[in-house]
């Protein structure tokens, strides 16, 4: 039973850049080869669990997904556009330190990541006394991925 559109279907994939560096994984192995496993603790590596069509994957990625069936194994390599888009490099906000500091509860640091009421997620990627930056572009953006995928089960 290949999958369609709106099937629940359980995969294992190892997402790398052009230059062979791995940046998401399902698998332990890969992700402590990786360094992964440091650098994200709390994550669980392991099968996941997703509804083809339901927006939760990037657009190259869910398309790869359709005609697939239980134990195939494809790799695929994603443009930006059908990924995270291209990089556009405008999409540093700078807030006031005060109100950056009560929207997000707690003190900025570089490299922070933190979430827009609007639902964009960013980076924060510099704190002075008064003011901090954060840039709201996706850190793939403009990156050409390639997914090594594994299909266990479709309902």
């Amino acid at each position: 039973m290949a999958i369609t559109e709106g099937d629940t279907v359980t995969i294992t994939y190892t997402g790398r850049l052009d230059d062979g560096t791995v940046f998401d994984t399902t698998e332990e192995s890969v992700a402590e080869e990786a360094g992964m496993l440091e650098e994200q603790p709390e994550r669980e590596f392991e099968p996941m669990q997703i509804e083809v069509g339901a927006g939760n994957l990037i657009e190259g990625f869910e398309a790869a997904l359709i005609g697939m069936d239980v134990d195939e194994e494809k790799t695929v390599t994603i443009p930006p556009e059908e990924a995270y888009g291209e990089a556009e490099g405008d999409r540093v906000r700078e807030f006031p330190r005060s109100d950056f500091e009560e929207m997000v509860g707690q003190e900025p640091a570089e490299g922070m990541q933190v979430r827009a009421q609007g639902g964009a997620s960013g980076t924060v990627v510099s704190v002075s006394d008064d003011t901090v930056e954060v840039d709201f572009e996706h850190p793939l953006a403009g990156e050409t991925l390639t997914f090594d995928i594994e299909v266990h089960d479709i309902e």
